[in-house]
């Protein structure tokens, strides 16, 4: 079985200890598809991969690779209600080659596509 979910998002700079990364950040439906689909991988094969990571291939334009997405807990509520409810989002790294490949800069709107093997 493989899906494919597919979105618009920002890209973000993320300045970091080791550098500047550059991300999209994967919220609402594609996340919660991307957060079953782990479940169901780790209920398949008893585990989860690394960082609680999901494998997909990525496309962006006219290039496409293979990835990993990984998840974040975001805090979506007021600090008295952020214990009781967490969000879940995932974050795509990408890497200059793609970027400039696509023409890409900090800001710019994403047209993403993620197959899910």
């Amino acid at each position: 079985m493989s899906d494919t979910l597919s979105l618009t998002a920002n890209l973000t700079r993320w300045q970091g200890e080791r550098g500047t990364y550059h991300l999209i950040v994967i919220t609402g439906a594609p996340a919660e598809a991307l957060a079953m689909h782990a479940r169901l991988q780790r209920l398949e094969y008893g585990r989860q991969r690394g960082f609680g990571s999901v494998k997909v291939v990525a496309k962006i334009g006219d290039t496409a690779w293979n990835t990993s997405v990984f998840p974040q807990n975001k805090s979506s509520r007021s600090s008295s209600e952020a214990l009781a409810h967490k969000e879940r989002e995932w974050v795509l790294l990408l890497n200059r080659k793609v970027m400039r490949a696509e023409g890409l800069a900090e800001g710019d709107p994403v047209r993403l596509e993620l197959g899910l093997p």
